[in-house]
């Protein structure tokens, strides 16, 4: 007989005091995740909002490159406690794998997960935002498993083979009967509304697009340039302001 990990017990109460946990997803890589997932922590957390921003993507963490967070490092007392940053408490994995590969597989994966988020002290927080890893994988399927009040938001962009791994992902989280907010078509580069028209015949609610903005890449690592960049704007327009 399988034994439950007596970590698991414990996620539930590290969790408890957190209202809403949206892990922001993809069916692949290169479609402006980890910077939608960035930005929309960044700005709820300038709104007021007591907001987290924890970074799981096992492939390539990026988010502290996108704020620019450096020398920042988490403490340990009692378990793990982020340290704020921009007005948002943040944990990466980049803490502990640094700038080299993180070459992990099935069970170390999981095993490495459910020790961040049973040791791991985010107190009392409005909104926890995920950075996933793109796909369907280990940490996903582990994430579902373990964080029962966990919602998914989708990012594709205008490519039909992104956008195709998507409706991979969509399915499976119906059928695991998992919260989906909705879906974001990034980096938008012309008025065709193919994946509006897709996502909506999958019953989805299509939340916007958002234009490719060229001056993006010159606003990496520095939060004040990001929060006034159009792409910024975009997000506060296209997830805020509909309440998602």
């Amino acid at each position: 007989m399988k034994l439950l990990d007596p970590r698991s017990s414990v996620i539930d109460k590290r969790l408890k005091r957190i209202r809403r946990v949206i892990a922001v997803s993809s069916g692949k890589g290169g479609v402006g995740k980890s910077m939608i997932a960035t930005v929309f922590a960044l700005i709820m957390a300038k709104s007021g909002l007591k907001v987290g921003l924890f970074d799981l993507d096992f492939t390539n963490p990026s988010t502290h490159l996108i704020m620019g967070a450096k020398n920042v490092l988490p403490k340990e007392e009692k378990g793990i406690i982020p340290p704020f940053f921009n007005d948002l408490k943040y944990l990466s994995l980049v803490f502990y794998s640094g700038d080299k590969a993180t070459p992990l597989r099935g069970v170390d994966v999981s095993n490495a997960l459910i020790e961040l988020l049973s040791v791991t002290q985010w107190g009392k927080l409005d909104v926890l935002v995920i950075d996933m890893p793109p796909g369907i994988g280990d940490v996903v399927l582990d994430l579902i498993r373990l964080v029962k009040k966990i919602e998914f938001l989708i990012v594709t962009t205008s490519s039909q083979i992104a956008f195709h791994t998507v409706k991979k992902q969509i399915k499976l989280l119906r059928e695991l009967k998992v919260k989906t907010i909705g879906l974001v078509e990034n980096m938008k580069m012309n008025k065709i509304k193919t994946i509006q028209e897709e996502t909506e015949k999958l019953d989805l609610r299509f939340l916007g697009d958002i234009p490719y903005d060229s001056t993006l890449e010159e606003s990496i690592g520095d939060c004040d340039k990001l929060l006034a960049t159009n792409f910024s704007k975009m997000i506060n327009h296209t997830l805020l302001i509909k309440e998602i």
